[in-house]
């Protein structure tokens, strides 16, 4: 086996089942929620302080014909998750079971063949808690 095989960060780019998918993993005993961030920076981010997620239409779309469709919000006590894409309802069903492993964004030319595809994720640390 491949040492990139061995990375669930890396997982293949096909689209042929649920589980490849490179935005995305879900793990049913983890604790903390992986985020890397657009800028490389990883977050490990522990369910216990999770506090709410919100999806919403991207407001950008009005500006923007090309931008991705969905936002969503992933609130945290210390940090702001905020994730753009496509058929974000996965996400939030993940988050629904405390299963989602972790997200990233991946390239804009895989988003026809992902059922869930992140374009861009970024991190806010909240003020009162750094």
């Amino acid at each position: 086996m491949k040492p990139s095989q061995l990375n669930n960060e890396n997982p293949p780019a096909s689209a042929s089942s649920s589980r490849d998918n490179p935005c995305l993993d879900r793990d049913s005993t983890i604790v903390v929620f992986k985020v890397i961030a657009d800028n490389s920076v990883r977050y490990l981010l522990p369910y216990a302080q999770f506090m709410y997620a919100e999806k919403i239409p991207n407001p950008a779309l009005e500006r923007e014909p090309d931008a991705p469709p969905e936002k969503m919000l992933i609130r945290f006590a210390c940090a702001d998750v905020v994730i753009l894409g496509s058929g974000l309802h996965r996400l939030e069903e993940e988050i629904q079971k405390y299963e989602l492993k972790f997200v990233k964004s991946a390239d804009r030319r895989l988003a026809a063949t992902l059922k869930t595809h992140i374009a861009a994720v970024t991190v806010t640390l909240t003020k009162e808690n750094v």
